[in-house]
């Protein structure tokens, strides 16, 4: 048991070490394709790949398993476009705290809608990350229009967490994985639609495109899908958290940005915190009750 933690544990880690590095390659791409655009684009080719694969495992899902995978799906993708539509009227920095606050929000949800109990280490690792993240990002803070859409899209995403982790199994992760990536596509799809879809126009543009379609999207969400059936919704979280920590690294390895303090303490604080529950006996990070059915 514990070595099956520990292997969806490094797969999580793994996961959010895919989706730091792909930061820099959004922020050039963004510059050409409309957001929502890429996003429709990214999630109906991951979506399409993983049907071609497996088309088997959608069909073996029971009714009750898609209904759940099909939620889970809309969560994620309206949580997508709520943080693109923030993320026009916020600065990068404040968008990726807030974002980030899903690790305070998804224990949080866990006691409500799970009746997990909060522990004290629990508390010490959240509260850890989410000073880390501000260390991390921070660099001035306001409330508006943009803030409050990315506040509601990172509760999204703590909601997302913790209905994977109660309904996610590995005999499923499959087929739930491609309904999750099915509905996203759809939901960016419907909302780029009206102004009509930009394509990317060149090799490069589509070889970005389709690494991110296939790694931090098609086989990212299988890999999470797979590990929370394994871990926690907080314990998830608190690693996911690493996300800015990996995003900074690789801003610097390959974007050319410079090593400052603030990534240097910010991400320790979040390597931290992610220990902490690592370290931490199972018992003493929160009560779990594993998966509801609805």
């Amino acid at each position: 048991m514990r070595r099956t933690t520990l292997l969806a544990t490094a797969a999580l880690l793994g996961i959010t070490a895919c989706w730091g590095s792909t930061f820099f390659l959004i922020h050039d791409l963004l510059d050409r394709i409309p957001t929502l655009d890429f996003l429709a684009v990214r999630f109906t080719i991951a979506g399409a790949l993983l049907l071609a694969v497996a088309p088997r495992a959608v069909r073996r899902l029971s009714p009750d398993a898609r209904r759940q995978a099909a939620v889970l799906g809309g969560l994620y993708g309206v949580a997508q476009i709520l943080q693109t539509a923030g993320l026009a009227h916020t600065p990068a920095s404040v968008s990726g705290f807030i974002t980030g606050m899903y690790v305070v929000a998804t224990p949080l949800f866990a006691a409500v809608l799970l009746r997990n109990r909060i522990t004290g280490v629990t508390w010490l690792a959240v509260l850890l990350a989410a000073a880390g993240l501000g260390v991390l990002t921070l660099q001035g803070f306001s409330v508006g229009y943009g803030e409050a859409l990315t506040l509601v899209a990172a509760m999204l995403y703590a909601l997302h967490i913790v209905g994977l982790g109660a309904w996610s199994n590995s005999q499923d992760a499959l087929g739930m994985s491609i309904l999750q990536v099915v509905m996203v596509a759809v939901i960016c799809l419907v909302a780029s639609a009206p102004h009509g879809i930009v394509l990317p126009d060149n090799g490069q543009d589509w070889l970005s495109v389709l690494y991110m379609a296939v790694f931090p999207a098609a086989l990212a969400l299988l890999g999470q899908t797979w590990a929370q059936a394994h871990l926690s919704a907080t314990r998830t979280a608190i690693v996911m958290s690493m996300e800015p920590v990996f995003a900074a690294f690789f801003a610097v390895l390959l974007g050319g940005e410079s090593v400052t303090t603030r990534m240097l303490v910010g991400g320790l604080m979040v390597l931290a915190a992610m220990l902490t529950v690592e370290l931490a006996p199972r018992r003493k990070v929160e009560g779990e009750v594993p998966h509801i059915a609805v």
